[in-house]
């Protein structure tokens, strides 16, 4: 969809794992991953296809299984080598117990009442809870713009608190497409900010990239 220069792509990576925290994924192995489900989507080779695992939490414990073989795969050659190290730091299970600790810490000190500990679990499995919504609403609920071969769904409702995420009806038409929305009462909140950042010049969109 874009591109950026070498001092962008470092800090995004940097940034990347700040914000994804325990929930930290190695964006080479998840990016095979996802193309891989891409290319097979809702078959029995898709990492995750909630139409070949019994539930939602089979279908996640497959495609953790997945991604791990895959982190070992893209560390004999990976991808870009100059982030390896930081691929395996952010992968280690103290790091992401460390990243649980600071999580409770800052819970701890700011809370104004006593629920609010109860999305603390939340907090530490926030990347898996999002990929199971994404992946199972996606291809189970909502309605469907375009015939891809696949399950793929617009989950409307869900799809404002994901930041267009669960557009993947449209998204599997048109993967390489900035602006996941299609349709007029359709809206992706992630595209206003892509548009600013290219405004910005800190990523530069390929003309593929723009609505047409």
């Amino acid at each position: 969809m874009f591109t950026m220069t070498p001092f962008w792509e470092k800090f995004f990576y940097i940034f990347t794992f700040i914000c994804q925290g325990a929930s930290y994924l190695k964006p080479s192995a998840y990016g095979i991953m996802h193309r891989q489900h891409h290319a097979f989507s809702d078959t029995a080779e898709d990492p995750h296809s909630p139409y070949f695992t019994s539930n939602v939490m089979t279908m996640m414990y497959k495609t953790k299984t997945i991604y791990h073989d895959l982190v070992r795969k893209t560390e004999e050659v990976p991808t870009p080598p100059e982030w390896n190290a930081l691929d395996r730091f952010g992968d280690l299970w103290p790091v992401r117990i460390l990243w649980g600790v600071l999580y409770t810490t800052f819970y701890f000190h700011f809370m104004t009442s006593f629920w609010v500990l109860l999305l603390l679990p939340v907090h530490y499995l926030i990347g898996p809870i999002q990929g199971a919504i994404v992946n199972w609403c996606g291809h189970k609920y909502g309605y469907r713009n375009f015939d891809n071969g696949d399950e793929s769904r617009n989950t409307l409702v869900v799809d404002l608190l994901l930041f267009g995420e669960l557009y993947q009806n449209n998204h599997h038409k048109n993967p390489n497409r900035a602006n996941f929305a299609f349709r007029w009462f359709e809206f992706d909140p992630a595209y206003p900010i892509v548009r600013v950042l290219d405004l910005l010049r800190i990523i530069r969109l390929k003309p593929h990239a723009l609505p047409a």
